[in-house]
């Protein structure tokens, strides 16, 4: 490694690592819907109260796709500046893509018991800690230029910074709330709406901006 900490040769390009990283996240994804299935052989009332039974799964499932395929976009974004990863950038990619890949698990507790707050919390956490993973990998890249080609500039960084940010703020305050009302934790989750939508628009603008 040279004085800049730049990477050596036998740890590869990010190309490695985004092909790896895609690769867990579709595993991930696919297997949030395995728990979505139907007894065969029903009547018209049993298939109606299967059905029913089965909403909840269906939701829990919609919520971590949306989720994980924020990470994912976002894991993304990180590497546009990235052409070379380093041992901190590996061990803290890996980290991420491990948290990713228990995401089933958590979803699978909110699923089938959502409404007890140590699944809601569980779940909470998991998302938080998926959220904080991925915001060190993005502080590290941010503060590891020499990795790229170009450097990442500074205002598009703390957008992404922010919006990670907020994530893990949002999800970790979710996770004692969820022991005072799961179902209020639950709603709470709501407020990255608008601070998504709002960083999403801040984002473009900014990248729009650093090509000119």
């Amino acid at each position: 490694m040279n004085g800049h900490g730049q990477a050596r040769d036998d740890e590869g390009g990010a190309a490695r690592l985004l092909a790896l990283s895609d690769g867990v996240f579709a595993i991930a994804m696919t297997l949030l819907a395995l728990d979505i299935t139907l007894p065969a052989g029903l009547d018209p009332a049993g298939f109606e109260r299967a059905l029913g039974d089965v909403m909840p799964n269906l939701v829990a499932y919609a919520i971590s796709f949306l989720a994980i395929a924020a990470f994912w976009r976002g894991h993304h974004e990180m590497f546009r500046y990235t052409r070379e990863v380093d041992g901190t950038v590996i061990r803290l990619g890996l980290l991420s893509l491990g948290l990713v890949a228990l995401m089933p698990f958590p979803t699978t507790l909110l699923a089938e018991y959502g409404d007890r707050p140590q699944s809601v919390a569980a779940y909470s956490g998991a998302v938080a800690a998926v959220g904080a993973a991925q915001l060190a990998l993005a502080v590290v890249l941010w503060k590891r230029p020499w990795l790229g080609g170009e450097a990442l500039p500074d205002s598009v960084a703390r957008n992404d910074v922010a919006d990670l940010a907020s994530t893990v703020a949002v999800f970790t305050i979710a996770v004692p709330l969820a022991f005072v009302s799961p179902t209020v934790a639950k709603l709470w989750w709501v407020v990255l709406i608008p601070l998504k939508a709002a960083a999403g628009r801040r984002g473009k603008r900014l990248r729009a901006a650093s090509r000119r």
